[in-house]
């Protein structure tokens, strides 16, 4: 099936976790409700091996399993998208075995190497964009420091189609938006919180991991927020700011702590997370997140 990757980049690009076996395992099969579920609540676009995926948990072969197991899960209901990164090989690598798998598009995630020039990540793109056969590729910014002009270079590589914007700097976002191809699709990279923020100068769409346990409330956010009505969308974002406020906690160690803790208790388990990720929450964290589910109906 051909989706319209334009349209979907607009809408929510739903992050979804990776979840373990009692052994620590990677357990895809485990995903299989929380896909239907968001699916059926209208999500645009599954996002694996995303942070809230714990991609630098993963090795590279499970990341690889990742994604031929989402692609599968999803069976053409929605185009997927597929973080690939970490070394150059291990991110070229992942992006021919996400091209195999049948992903849509590429999340390349910025290099975590402390030794990263902007000309170098020009390099990098090139060959990801080589290995994959050319996938549209959607940059995943999270360091802004490099300038505008470096912003710009990085989004002229052929196939780059889309930025997740992950900073909180509008201004800096309203600057590469001018200096970019108007092609390019600017995503709100900060989840549901700092969308209203960034569609106001210019960004459509934005990233989830509320998509994993409250797909319906992300979906009428976004709806608000192309309607225009930031009243509405900022009244429904205030309902979720428990859960955001728990994932922030200890230097957002516990950004994905908070959603396994929450789909385990919702009843749909993913496991734990792995260290260096805080697991489990704290008695405070826990009892914020339980509150938060209760008074939302969410257990």
């Amino acid at each position: 099936m051909t989706h319209d990757l334009d349209k979907a980049l607009t809408g929510i690009s739903g992050i979804l976790v990776t979840p373990y076996d009692e052994q620590g395992d990677i357990a895809p099969a485990r995903l299989a409700s929380i896909v239907d579920r968001a699916l059926g609540a209208g999500l645009h676009m599954p996002v694996v091996n995303g942070n809230t995926g714990e991609f630098y948990a993963l090795t590279t072969s499970e990341a690889c399993t990742m994604a031929r197991e989402v692609v599968a899960l999803v069976d053409g209901r929605a185009p997927v998208l597929a973080g690939v990164g970490r070394g150059l090989r291990d991110a070229v690598a992942l992006a021919r075995a996400s091209r195999d798998a049948g992903a849509t598009a590429l999340m390349v995630h910025q290099p975590p190497d402390p030794f990263v020039a902007p000309r170098g990540v020009v390099d990098y793109l090139h060959a990801i964009n080589d290995a994959s056969g050319g996938l549209p590729m959607m940059l995943y910014l999270r360091n802004d420091a490099i300038g505008t002009r470096a912003i710009a270079d990085l989004c002229a590589v052929p196939n780059v189609r889309g930025v997740k914007w992950a900073t909180p700097n509008p201004l800096r976002l309203a600057e590469a938006i001018a200096a970019c191809d108007p092609a390019i699709t600017w995503v709100g990279g900060l989840a549901e919180v700092w969308a209203p923020v960034f569609y106001a100068v210019g960004a459509r769409g934005f990233t989830s991991g509320l998509i994993n346990v409250w797909p319906e409330h992300s979906m009428a956010i976004h709806a608000a927020l192309e309607a225009g009505d930031y009243a509405k969308a900022n009244q429904k974002i205030r309902k979720m700011k428990a859960f955001e406020d728990v994932r922030a906690e200890e230097l957002n160690g516990t950004n994905v702590t908070g959603v396994k803790a929450a789909l385990q208790a919702i009843g749909m388990d993913c496991g734990p997370t792995r260290a260096p990720s805080a697991w489990p929450l704290t008695e405070v964290q826990h009892n914020l997140m339980i509150r938060f589910l209760c008074e939302n109906g969410l257990v």
